[in-house]
């Protein structure tokens, strides 16, 4: 049977955008937790979100660079499991979040992924990385993720066809998709689940219920 892939609509910060990314069928939804970023959300506004919530959507909190201790109170404060690193977080990081299902995100710069790549493996295989379920393919953009841009596709490809995610949690594609565009992701690569911020919104931290609707029927479609 095909896997049905995964739909996680990230930078949410308003409980409407919450709800249209549950009722259209999205698995879960990112809340952007680090204070610089631009999709930031305090703690009193993801409180309301996390409130809003139906069942079945699991929420998802995005930090970077944050201290072990402070992911750890944070997702305590506002009942988070899951979590998403968008830094540059190693595998101790990891290793001192157990309790919590940790995601990675990984730039794919071509200079620098493989050799990552083999790091994570090296840290998986060691046996101390039970919690880490999920590797987030995002653009090569330093940016703590919604840039926009896309993910360089052909060399992910690349890195696919050589075996290269073979002893890696989950795959999860993401860097600028968009409803034009994830259909052609799911078909090439297969991957468990995808991401999307910048490529549902109507403007930076808004989003737009037409997208967000397009680009879950945009998976669908492909699967």
């Amino acid at each position: 049977m095909p896997n049905r892939t995964r739909i996680k609509i990230c930078g949410v910060g308003r409980v409407e955008d919450a709800l249209v990314s549950a009722r259209a069928g999205a698995d879960a939804i990112g809340l952007v937790l680090h204070r610089a970023a631009a999709r930031y959300v305090d703690p009193e506004r993801a409180r309301e979100i996390l409130d809003a919530l139906p069942p079945f959507v699991t929420p998802v909190g995005l930090f970077v660079d944050a201290p072990a201790d402070e992911v750890k109170h944070t997702a305590a404060a506002l009942g988070l499991r899951h979590v998403q690193l968008h830094g540059h977080e190693d595998p101790d990081c990891v290793a001192e979040l157990r309790g919590l299902i940790v995601l990675k995100a990984i730039r794919v710069a071509r200079e620098s992924f493989r050799a990552e790549l083999d790091v994570w493996r090296r840290a998986i295989a060691s046996g101390q990385l039970s919690n880490l379920r999920g590797i987030v393919l995002e653009t090569a953009a330093n940016l703590p993720g919604g840039s926009g841009q896309a993910n360089d596709w052909e060399f992910i490809r690349e890195c696919q066809s050589q075996k290269l995610f073979d002893g890696l949690p989950a795959i999860i594609a993401a860097g600028g998709l968009t409803p034009e565009t994830v259909g052609d992701v799911v078909r090439d690569l297969g991957p468990w689940a995808v991401d999307v911020s910048s490529g549902v919104e109507a403007s930076k931290g808004i989003k737009s219920a037409e997208r967000i609707l397009a680009f879950i029927e945009a998976v669908r479609a492909a699967e």
